[in-house]
């Protein structure tokens, strides 16, 4: 049912901005890139569930994943996903090794410097993943008087978090999640800063390590799509191609399936 409202969305997504390809094409640089070799290349780390994984298969799925299949469709273009590191995906985006980023980027003034983005297409907030005998001294989400190790993925405003708002506790910075929760569960650090579903979600799928994570997050960020910061017309159309999804609705759908339900869980590794 999802699959067949999505197509009948797109349909109403084309007819509503379709022509804006044709339109900005030969002012933008990027999109000419992207017309002519028939594909979108997206960056993703693929390391943030539910907004975008690798299942068992070994593909992509999630939120970002969805988003970025039903950009690539208005643009009647395939689209290529490249997996890196988070802390990598600015600069790939810079030196015009991907088209655009999905991928959970919270939009900040430091990031605009650098790049343009398009939305946001939803809202998010850090959290604290910790062990159940360590959680109460988080509880009251103040964190500047801690003096503890502090795990966050590289470049993210998860370690700029860290370093602004505990500046006592020792920063890990770390290239993904996975090996972030196993410094926790070793007692290496005391607990990860990271958005709060992926808090969550590493809470459900280790029932047994006495994972814990705060009950209300610690902030509200935007999260947007980067595109080039000198390609405005690029922006443009992106920026008409997610408001066409959000008034058709699609964009909703694709908050609901991700995060109101936890059955795609099943699908992780």
């Amino acid at each position: 049912m999802f699959r067949s409202f999505s197509h009948s969305l797109l349909a109403a997504v084309l007819l509503m901005v379709g022509l804006g390809a044709g339109l900005a094409r030969a002012d933008s640089a990027t999109l000419e890139r992207v017309l002519e070799a028939d594909t979108l290349v997206v960056g993703m780390s693929g390391d943030q569930p539910p907004l975008n994984a690798i299942n068992r298969e070994g593909n992509f799925m999630g939120l970002d994943v969805d988003l970025a299949r039903s950009l690539a469709k208005a643009m009647r273009v395939s689209l290529k996903i490249e997996k890196m590191p988070f802390g990598d995906l600015m600069e790939a985006l810079d030196e015009g090794k991907v088209d655009l980023v999905i991928s959970g980027m919270a939009i900040t003034p430091e990031r605009a410097v650098k790049a343009r983005f398009v939305g946001p297409y939803m809202l998010s907030g850090k959290s604290i993943l910790t062990r159940g005998d360590v959680i109460d001294q988080f509880a009251s989400g103040e964190l500047a008087d801690q003096s503890v190790k502090l795990a966050a993925l590289r470049n993210s405003t998860s370690a700029t978090f860290v370093r602004e708002a505990a500046p006592e506790s020792e920063l890990v910075e770390v290239d993904d999640y996975a090996s972030a929760i196993s410094m926790i569960k070793a007692g290496e650090v005391a607990g990860l800063v990271a958005d709060m579903p992926t808090c969550i979600l590493a809470v459900l799928r280790n029932p047994d390590a006495d994972l814990v994570t705060l009950d209300e997050p610690l902030t509200v960020e935007p999260l947007g799509i980067a595109v080039s910061g000198g390609d405005p017309r690029f922006h443009d159309l992106v920026d008409n191609y997610l408001e066409a999804l959000e008034r058709t609705g699609l964009l909703q759908a694709l908050r609901s399936k991700w995060m109101e339900n936890s059955s795609w869980i099943a699908a992780l590794p």
